[in-house]
């Protein structure tokens, strides 16, 4: 049975006791395709998901949240979205009852996209004209197991005074990227409300699986003086907070890496995690 919060009122005219959902003036909508994790753990059953992300997230949560499906949202955003909005949140919109949102994980259901045009849905319950949808994506390299932040959203589109129906379709351009990432949009009401909608859709490129074990790289052979092109020496065991160049090379859990992005290293930013910065030699 379907879980709601009720509250109690009385008409005037009857003195008759009514109870109506609680969410009923503010539950609207998210994303359906690729579907948005709230929406990911609707359909599997709040009682009994499936997925042990799901399982994790009402865990952390409680059901409710996934009865309430449509209301991952804030009453007064008014465009103030990362001035309310925390880092780490973002999932939530930083409302604790939605607080599984924003599990790191791994393991979150993903739907396998390729870069280029993609159609995606948005599901709206109860749609409202004159509205702003905004989308971006998790920039190359972001790891999924660390915190969300306003900072690793890439803007891919926006689309202004839109008039929703109950599904939606828009087609935005996918840029290149490799294993998992977010898809994050904002739905923020313009006219007669300063209500805005938040969604977080897991997706996944391919090629962005951690490396299984291996065996033991053999040992390179030191250039010689003839060698016009030697090879890059490996450079030490990787290291957090550290600047690596292109070229560089580091040894982590037995394996070498050789730098394909300079950047400096970030605790989460193992080589094995971020196959954008690194490649296994």
């Amino acid at each position: 049975m379907r879980k709601r919060t009720f509250v109690a009122t009385v008409t005037a005219a009857t003195g008759v006791l009514v109870l109506l959902p609680a969410s009923a003036a503010h539950a609207h909508g998210t994303m359906s395709n690729p579907p948005s994790r709230v929406y990911v753990c609707k359909n599997e059953g709040p009682e009994s998901p499936k997925s042990e992300a799901c399982k994790a997230a009402v865990a952390a949560g409680g059901t409710q949240a996934f009865y309430d499906w449509n209301e991952v949202s804030l009453l007064e955003a008014g465009g103030r979205h990362r001035e309310l909005i925390p880092d780490g949140k973002l999932c939530s919109a930083g409302r604790d009852k939605y607080r599984g949102l924003d599990l790191q994980r791994a393991d979150w259901p993903a739907t396998p996209v390729r870069p280029g045009d993609f159609t995606l849905t948005y599901h709206a319950t109860a749609p409202h004209a004159n509205s702003n949808f905004e989308f971006y994506i998790t920039r190359e390299g972001w790891n999924p197991t660390m915190p969300l932040k306003w900072s690793d959203l890439v803007h891919i589109k926006t689309f202004t005074n839109q008039n929703p129906t109950t599904f939606t379709n828009w087609t935005i351009t996918l840029p290149q990227r490799t294993g998992r990432h977010i898809l994050y949009s904002i739905w923020q009401r313009v006219v007669g409300s300063n209500e805005a909608f938040y969604t977080c859709s897991d997706i996944d490129f391919g090629g962005g699986g951690t490396p299984g074990p291996g065996p033991e790289p053999e040992p390179e052979p030191s250039p010689t003086p003839t060698d016009p092109n030697p090879d890059p020496q490996p450079g030490g065991t990787w290291s957090p907070n550290h600047a690596y160049g292109v070229g560089d090379r580091v040894t982590y859990g037995g394996a070498t890496y050789e730098c394909i992005q300079a950047h400096t290293s970030l605790t989460g930013w193992e080589p094995p995690n971020v196959p954008a910065l690194w490649r296994r030699v």
